[in-house]
């Protein structure tokens, strides 16, 4: 079933689908926001999701914006749970420990 779906986003046609969808759910977020609780957070979290998923320049957008802000980058990977950010942040820590044990010495 899962290979049949990443086989469905191959298609260009749902893939832009799915980015006007990602759209219209970050436009829908400002009416869902002030509904009590987070449903407005959610709603942008995933619109933002798939656009950034299935839109090349969205992409290239996203990465210019994480290199002019690195700590906002940092905190939009955390909250769209990207594996890039995990390994990005693991290999920082593997880095920080060599040089303490280096700097030990």
């Amino acid at each position: 079933m899962k290979s049949w779906w990443r086989n469905l986003t191959n298609i260009a046609a749902v893939r832009a689908g799915l980015v006007v969808i990602g759209c219209l759910l970050i436009c829908l977020t400002p009416v869902v926001g002030p509904i009590p609780g987070p449903g407005g957070v959610i709603v942008f979290a995933a619109g933002l999701t798939l656009v950034l998923r299935y839109s090349d320049w969205a992409k290239k957008k996203y990465v210019h914006f994480k290199r002019k802000h690195p700590k906002k980058g940092a905190w939009a990977d955390w909250g769209l749970r990207r594996g890039s950010a995990k390994r990005r942040e693991e290999r920082r820590k593997a880095l920080e420990q060599a040089a303490g044990a280096d700097g030990g010495n």
